[in-house]
């Protein structure tokens, strides 16, 4: 049977993220999210719901949530979900589910300024590809140059001369450029369903 385990979710942070290292110094973020629901009961009232996870995040997307996310923020967060177990300090097994991220995305402003908010100019975001994983679309192919319309200067008076001739275009010229779908060419992440 196939297993499948995504997670996307989009909330703003409930505290400022808390960055550590590991033995390998490798930077670990660990961050909450509260997730926000607004829905219509039976009786026509309007309730709000807030979902809170943990999140934790490694290497330099450790760095960068750090350097530009603080409480309140909001962010688009995707990853796997996992099962932590551990033994607390009395003695007991405690357990907890935690997103693994694998991918994120600010939104929101840079510095959480409004549009048109006076002050300082908060600290920009920074570029993010949206997913390094997908193959970039191949080159376009250069194109011919057209052949001279009537701006051509007229034949030398004297024998007629003969028509200029414009070099026929490339074998390969009808074959459109690979795409990312052929099947000769890597597809990139197999995705597993």
């Amino acid at each position: 049977m196939a297993n499948y385990n995504k997670v996307i979710l989009v909330g703003n942070l409930t505290r400022d993220p808390q960055l550590s290292y590991l033995p390998s110094q490798t930077p670990v973020v660990e961050f909450g999210l509260a997730i926000n629901r607004r829905w219509r009961s039976q009786d026509g009232t309007q309730r709000d719901e807030t979902c809170y996870i943990d999140c934790r995040a490694f290497a330099r997307q450790a760095e960068t949530i750090n350097q530009y996310l603080s409480k309140g923020r909001p962010i688009l967060v995707e990853g796997r979900l996992e099962f932590d177990t551990w033994e607390g300090r009395d003695g007991t097994r405690r357990s907890k589910h935690r997103v693994f991220v694998e991918r994120f995305q600010f939104l929101g402003t840079p510095g959480g300024a409004r549009a048109g908010a006076p002050g300082g100019a908060p600290a920009p975001y920074p570029s993010q590809a949206p997913y390094p994983s997908q193959p970039s679309p191949p080159p376009a192919r250069p194109q011919a140059a057209p052949p001279p319309g009537p701006q051509a200067s007229p034949p030398p008076p004297g024998p007629q001369a003969a028509p200029s001739q414009v070099p026929p275009p490339p074998a390969d010229a009808d074959e459109s450029p690979p795409s990312a779908y052929d099947e000769d060419q890597p597809s990139g992440e197999d995705i597993p369903f």
